[in-house]
C-alpha cells in the first residue's frame, strides 16, 4: 500500500471519514465546500449514488488538493476500476469482496472492506485492508470494539453506522481507530435543500468531539 495516493498517516491523525450517498450534481459543490470549510479531510461518494463516476471525476478535478476523495459501496472489480479511473483515491465496500481486495493490492489502492464477525474482520485484514469497516456498528455498540480488539489488537477498525458527537468518544475509547459520519449529517433532504449551515455545524461538532478525545488522551499521557 506504500504507493497509494491515500495518505494513511494523515488519516490516522484525524481519523474521520464522511460518506455521501445520494448527492446530486446541483448540490455537489456546496456540500464539498461545506465539508472542506468545516475541516473534513476524507470523504467517499457511494457508487450507488446516481452518476457516481461523473460526480467523483468532477469532485476530484476541483477539490483533490483540499480533500481526499474515495468511492464507497464498491462491490466488483469492474466498479473498482471505474472508480479509480474517475479519480477515487481509495475504495470502500459494505462487505469483503476478495476479488476487489486483490485488485486493490495489485493497484496499490487503499481498501476499506466491511466486516462484522471476528472471522470476517481477520480475513479482511489478512487480505490487505488498510482498515476494516465494522458495519453496522450501532447494532453491537462500542463494547464490541473492545471485545474484538482483545485478540485482534493489531487490526485497524473503523466504526460506521450510528456514530455521532454524543457517542464517538465511546467508540474511540473502546478501540475504534477511525469513525465515519454519514446520513445523519449528509442526508439527501439536507443536500437537496442546500442546508449547508446545518451540515457544517454538525461536521464541526463531530470533529470537535474527536479532537477533544485525542487531546484528553495526550493530556493524560503527559500527566502520567
Amino acid at each position: 500500500m506504500a504507493d497509494s495516493v491515500f495518505n494513511l498517516s494523515l488519516f490516522q491523525k484525524e481519523p474521520v471519514m464522511g460518506i455521501l450517498r445520494g448527492v446530486t450534481e446541483d448540490s455537489l459543490d456546496g456540500v464539498l465546500e461545506t465539508a472542506i470549510s468545516a475541516g473534513l479531510k476524507f470523504l467517499e461518494i457511494t457508487w450507488n449514488t446516481p452518476r457516481a463516476d461523473f460526480l467523483i471525476d468532477k469532485a476530484a478535478q476541483k477539490y483533490s488538493d483540499q480533500i481526499s476523495l474515495g468511492a464507497g459501496t464498491i462491490r466488483s472489480v469492474e466498479d473498482a476500476q471505474k472508480a479509480l479511473d474517475s479519480g477515487a483515491e481509495f475504495l470502500v465496500s459494505p462487505g469483503l469482496n476478495e476479488k476487489v481486495a486483490a485488485f486493490c493490492r495489485d493497484n496499490n489502492t487503499a481498501y476499506f472492506p466491511g466486516a462484522l464477525t471476528p472471522t470476517e474482520i481477520e480475513t479482511a485484514w489478512s487480505l490487505g485492508a488498510v482498515m476494516v469497516k465494522v458495519f453496522p456498528s450501532s447494532q453491537f455498540g462500542p463494547g464490541y470494539f473492545k471485545l474484538v480488539k482483545g485478540p485482534l489488537q493489531d487490526v485497524k477498525l473503523m466504526a460506521v453506522g450510528g456514530v455521532g458527537p454524543g457517542n464517538v468518544h465511546e467508540y474511540l475509547h473502546a478501540g475504534a481507530d477511525a469513525v465515519a459520519l454519514g446520513g445523519s449529517i449528509f442526508s439527501v433532504d439536507r443536500m437537496e435543500n442546500k442546508e449547508f449551515l446545518a451540515i457544517r455545524k454538525d461536521i464541526e461538532e463531530f470533529l470537535l468531539a474527536v479532537r477533544n478525545f485525542y487531546s484528553n488522551i495526550t493530556t493524560k499521557a503527559l500527566a502520567g
